[in-house]
Parts: structure tokens; C-alpha cells; sequence
């Protein structure tokens, strides 16, 4: 669990997000598979990372991108078999690199065997205890149950038939129909997800991301949402029944040996209730969307750290730094934008964006991230410095764009295979002599930003992750959790700067260690102190000065 400094290995990682279906595809079907992971195995070694954490693998209809879980303990077809997970799981471990398996407790499939038999037996069985179903309103019940809003937008129930072909009951779905939720206040419900972890972490996984985490329990009275609430009064976020769930998961975690770790997906814009999910007998990590979220804005991303940092600090939990993930728009192509911030509802096509300003600004946000304490996540192809596609529209496969009436691009622009090779097909995303096209189509030009093309290239955005990550991992002075501001002489509020620190022991004596990271958030050149040693930067500096849109790390 620790490394050689005893320190947990989790506090400082470097976690690779992998989408199976679009990061190699081993048997040329066009679908990603575990084969293809695989097969690049040494790369992601390479890369420096610590972990992979896998987006869902299961058995599942792929109403959601595998969101829509059918069978925890089977590996869907398109992936490969429990098998490969295993050898997969065993082959990383080799190589150094732990493997973290997506968990979705609030939900599963509509093809999940318990959901087949509620419905199969009907209102008022035992079998539809495990989900909400309920009555209508109205007089012929035809009315939905309560007006709660889906996170992809529309309602939240969905009638069902009953076995005779009437109208009948409603289940709730907080995403799409395709997956009912379930009912945490179930004893088999419970007991599931508790075997489910034990299943993986049996298997070798070293730890489990949570899925939509601060969703699961309900209100079982139903009420509106009001405008607004107090702390945990939601009806369906962040209930305070939810810390009982992750203090059975946590004791499950620690009951091995090499105990495992756990990762939520929390989205709550309150630091003080977001930290509450990581005191020490609950999670040990959760995703910082705030900072992701941020423009690039000095004052804003200033704000995100601070605000961060100030929220892990009483509970002892690191922070996670990530730019971009399975669901947002990659920095690329968000930092270019006249609005670089993200927001699920402003997504729309045509949204105009200068590839070359965002591309330095995310080489700068590599450094950024990768220099503040606590663990950071990589999302596949940012380290590539892939944009987002417009993908088009006959072939988007995201529910969020069909449920938005065509509004929403939806989510697979971050999503499409990623090229290995210049040249090919498929760009090396599946074999030479595949024999079907990649599941969504590559713009033209993607071998362009290939690993063959940017591999031997010292100024490519991937010399600079393998750089980064490298020097992340021999540098004592990130290896902690201590941080503090610094100002650089005669630099505005535009510019961020912060001291990582840490004493070196030889033969008793301590030697003070430090990292300065400094980003130009504005406009203007800004001079360096004199006698800094530069270690790296983003951008070559001008006359030794830190250009816009740079980031550089030195000692000083």
C-alpha cells in the first residue's frame, strides 16, 4: 500500500483514466478491447503512471457507455472476458501499475436480472422493493411521480406495463430509462455492492471509483426539489444515510492486507459537505471537478486551489488535480475558447476555438497540475494534446445529445480512438487488416498527433507528460503534501506561483528542498528571479522571462 518512504502510494499517484472502447482495439472489431490495453502496457509504463483506472468493463447494453451495468462479475463481449481482466490486472501489476475498477452503486441496466424480475413480477412484489417503483399521480396514474430533473435533462420516471399490458407502475431513473435506480434502503442491495468490491478487489484491483457518488439514497417520501435546502436535505443528493454506505465500503477496503483504496466522483459545490466523504473511515479520495471546471483565469484557478486545499486539510485527505475526463471537454479545445470554462448546459456545435492558444495553455496546465500536491489524474489522449472532435451527428452515439433534442454535442468528441500510428485506417487504433471502422469515426489528420508522430518529438506534448511525469516522481520536494504562495518581483495578480518544499537527510544533516512552479496567466512577459534554475517549462522562455500562457518549474 505504501512506498519505500511509507507514505501511501495513492496520496501522490498518477492514475491513467482508460475508455476501453476507444483506447486500442486488439481484435479489429472497432471497439477498444482489454487486448488492446494489453498491447500498450509498456507505453502507459512509460508514461510514468501509477495506476489505471478503468471506465466500466462489465457486461452491459452500452445505453451509457457501460454506465448501464448488466453483470458486475462479467466482462462485456466487446472487452474480452473475466480472464483477460485477470491476466490484465496481474501484467499491469507487473510492471508497476495498479489497477482501480469503476463501481455504479446508483444504479444498473434495465437489462440487470433483478430489474427483468421486477418487472416481471409485477406491483407489489418483493422483487421491485430493490428499485422505486410508485404510482402515478393523477387519476389514472398517468402522471409522473414527483418533477425531479434527469442529469441528461427530461424526467425521471418511466411507466412501465404491467404483466396483463396495462398502464402501470413508474420506476425512477436519475439518468436515462435504460438505467433504474436502485434502493439503498434494501438489505440486498447493499450486500451486492459490498461482494461486488470484494470480487475485484479478490481479482487484484487496488481500488474502486465511485460513480456518481453522492446520489445513491433517496428521500423514500418523495418530495419536490425545493429552491433551496439545507445540508442533506436534498431528495436525492447527498443524503447524510450515504456515509453509513461508504463506512461499510471503507471497512471492506482495509480488511486486506494490502488494503485497497477508494475514489468518488462527487459533485457538490459545498468544500465543507464534499469533505465530509473523506474523513478517515470513508473514502480516501475524491475528483476535484471544481479546479477542471475553472476558466483559465489566474484569480479563478487561485481560488480553485485555495478553496481545495482548504477543504482536504482538516480530514488529512489529499487533493486530485485533473483536467479533463470521459464527460468534459478536452483542454485543447476548452482553453481555446473565448469562455474556457466548462458547464454541461453551454455545450453546443459550432462553438468556435483557437487550437493554437489552447494548446499552450494546456501544456502550462500540465505543469500546473502535475505540481500540486496530491494525486493527479491523466485523461487518455490529453497527454497528446488531442482537441475535441465535432463529431457527426449521424453517427453520436451519447444519450446527453439525444435526450437535449439535438441541442447538446454531447460527450463523444472526448471520446474518439486514439491514434497510435501517422498513417492507416484507423491510425493504428485497431489492426492494419481490421475488418470493421473504428466505433466513431476519426477526423481527418489524427495520425497527425499520434504517439509514432510525437514519440521522437522532444517539443511534442507527450515528450512533455513523459518529462513532467519523470521528473514529478524523482523530485522529492513534490513528494509531500506542503505548499505555499510565493510571488515573483514585479509579476501581477496574473501570475501563479507556489513553493513545494521538503528536508533531505545525509548522514543527519537536513537539507531544505524546493520547487518553485510558476504560470503566466496574463498578457505580458514576466521575469523569472534572478538565479533561477530552470528544470522545465511549457514553452521556451523569451530573454529569460516566462512568456503568456507558460508554465515553468525551477529551483531557486
Amino acid at each position: 500500500m505504501s512506498d519505500e518512504q511509507g507514505r501511501p502510494w495513492w496520496r501522490d499517484a498518477v492514475i491513467y483514466q482508460v475508455y476501453p472502447r476507444s483506447f486500442a482495439d486488439g481484435n479489429g472489431d472497432g471497439t477498444g478491447d482489454l487486448l488492446g490495453v494489453r498491447q500498450h502496457l509498456t507505453y502507459l509504463r512509460d508514461l510514468g503512471v501509477d495506476a489505471i483506472w478503468y471506465t466500466p468493463w462489465y457486461a452491459s447494453p452500452l445505453a451509457d457507455g457501460g454506465y448501464d451495468v448488466a453483470d458486475y462479475r462479467a466482462i462485456d463481449p466487446a472487452f474480452g472476458d473475466l480472464a483477460e481482466a485477470e491476466t490484465l490486472i496481474a501484467e499491469a501489476r507487473a510492471l508497476g501499475i495498479r489497477t482501480i475498477v469503476d463501481v455504479v452503486p446508483n444504479h444498473v441496466s434495465d437489462q440487470h436480472a433483478w430489474f427483468r424480475e421486477a418487472l416481471e413480477a409485477g406491483p407489489g412484489a418483493p422483487e421491485r422493493d430493490r428499485f422505486w417503483f410508485r404510482d402515478g399521480r393523477g387519476d389514472d396514474g398517468d402522471e409522473m411521480p414527483t418533477r425531479w430533473v434527469s442529469s441528461f435533462q427530461g424526467g425521471t420516471w418511466t411507466r412501465t406495463d404491467d404483466p396483463d399490458g396495462t398502464p402501470g407502475q413508474w420506476y425512477l431513473h436519475l439518468f436515462t430509462p435504460e438505467q433504474p435506480d436502485l434502493n439503498w434502503n434494501h438489505p440486498d442491495v447493499r450486500r451486492e455492492h459490498t461482494d461486488v468490491l470484494r470480487f475485484w478487489f479478490d481479482r487484484g484491483a487496488a481500488g474502486i471509483r465511485i460513480d456518481s457518488a453522492a446520489l445513491p439514497v433517496k428521500d423514500p417520501t418523495f418530495p419536490e426539489v425545493p429552491e433551496t435546502w439545507g445540508a442533506g436535505e436534498h431528495p436525492h443528493l447527498d443524503r447524510d444515510e450515504l456515509h453509513d454506505v461508504y463506512r461499510e465500503w471503507r471497512a471492506v477496503a482495509d480488511s486486506y492486507d494490502d488494503p485497497r483504496v477508494l475514489v468518488g466522483e462527487i459533485w457538490l459545490p459545498d468544500p465543507a459537505r464534499f469533505a465530509l466523504y473523506l474523513r478517515p473511515d470513508e473514502m480516501h479520495t475524491a475528483f476535484n471537478f471544481d479546479f477542471m471546471t475553472r476558466p483559465w483565469d489566474a484569480k479563478e484557478l487561485r481560488e480553485s486551489i485555495r478553496t481545495t486545499l482548504e477543504a482536504h486539510a482538516p480530514v488529512g485527505a489529499p487533493a486530485t488535480w485533473v483536467l479533463s475526463n470521459h464527460d468534459i471537454t478536452r483542454p485543447v479545445t476548452r482553453y481555446g475558447r473565448e469562455d474556457s470554462s466548462f458547464d454541461f448546459a453551454a455545450k453546443r456545435f459550432g462553438t468556435p476555438s483557437d487550437l493554437d492558444v489552447g494548446r499552450r495553455r494546456a501544456r502550462a496546465a500540465a505543469l500546473l497540475t502535475g505540481a500540486l500536491p496530491g494525486s493527479l489524474y491523466v485523461y487518455q489522449g490529453d497527454e497528446l494534446g488531442l482537441p475535441e472532435v465535432e463529431v457527426p451527428r449521424e453517427a453520436i452515439q451519447d444519450p446527453m445529445h439525444f435526450r437535449s433534442e439535438g441541442v447538446d454535442p454531447g460527450r463523444d468528441g472526448c471520446r474518439v480512438p486514439i491514434p497510435w500510428t501517422r498513417h492507416g485506417r484507423s491510425a493504428g487504433f485497431s489492426p492494419d487488416d481490421a475488418a470493421a471502422d473504428p466505433w466513431l469515426p476519426l477526423p481527418p489528420g489524427w495520425g497527425g498527433l499520434s504517439v509514432e508522430a510525437q514519440e521522437s518529438d522532444p517539443g511534442s506534448m507527450l515528450s512533455l507528460y513523459r518529462t513532467m511525469l519523470a521528473t514529478r516522481r524523482a523530485e522529492p520536494a513534490l513528494h509531500g503534501d506542503d505548499m505555499t504562495w510565493v510571488t515573483l518581483p514585479g509579476a501581477d495578480d496574473d501570475v501563479l506561483a507556489f513553493a513545494r518544499s521538503t528536508a533531505e537527510h545525509d548522514e543527519g544533516a537536513a537539507t531544505d528542498v524546493t520547487l518553485v512552479c510558476a504560470v503566466n496567466l496574463g498578457t505580458r512577459p514576466v521575469d523569472l528571479p534572478p538565479g533561477a534554475d530552470v528544470v522545465l517549462a511549457s514553452a521556451p522562455l523569451v530573454e529569460g522571462a516566462l512568456p503568456a500562457d507558460t508554465a515553468v518549474w525551477y529551483r531557486p
